[in-house]
């Protein structure tokens, strides 16, 4: 008797809103929560290689939290770097400068590293919008709340 794997086409796929409050949440643990959702690996559907994520609003970004031993010299010992490519093209910022110019960065960056870094993660992430505020532009039909 032969078993046939299900493989969900386009057609098929229902992609949900999930909308969640950053205030007070623990930055890692609040990635791992999204990157979840946004792989769809909540789903009993969830099928390697097939984009079945839902799409993810979070709000309050710039009030998110950071746990440790050394909360508050993780907050300055934290640097995030990027390069140009050019010679003396390094910038380098910390977590906190980071978490008060561009909050939105700190959480991408994190759902990001738990991502594939494919095309597929690439087209993923589009489905994730970040605002540091409790404001968002996006109109949720029925929208449910991630805990």
């Amino acid at each position: 008797m032969l078993q046939k794997t299900y493989y969900p086409k386009a057609a098929e796929i229902q992609r949900k809103w999930y909308i969640v409050d950053a205030n007070g949440q623990t930055l890692g643990r609040l990635a791992t929560k999204i990157a979840h959702v946004l792989l769809g690996k909540h789903k009993p559907t969830f099928t390697p290689g097939v984009e079945l994520g839902d799409y993810v609003v979070v709000i309050n970004a710039e009030k998110v939290a950071v746990t440790g031993t050394r909360t508050n010299s993780k907050m300055t010992s934290k640097i995030y770097n990027s390069h140009s490519g050019y010679p003396g093209g390094l910038k380098s910022i910390s977590l906190r400068d980071l978490l008060n110019e561009h909050p939105d960065r700190a959480l991408r960056g994190a759902v990001w590293g738990m991502l594939p870094h494919n095309r597929m993660g690439h087209s993923i992430i589009k489905n994730l919008k970040i605002y540091a505020g409790g404001e968002h532009p996006h109109v949720v039909q029925h929208p449910e709340v991630l805990e």
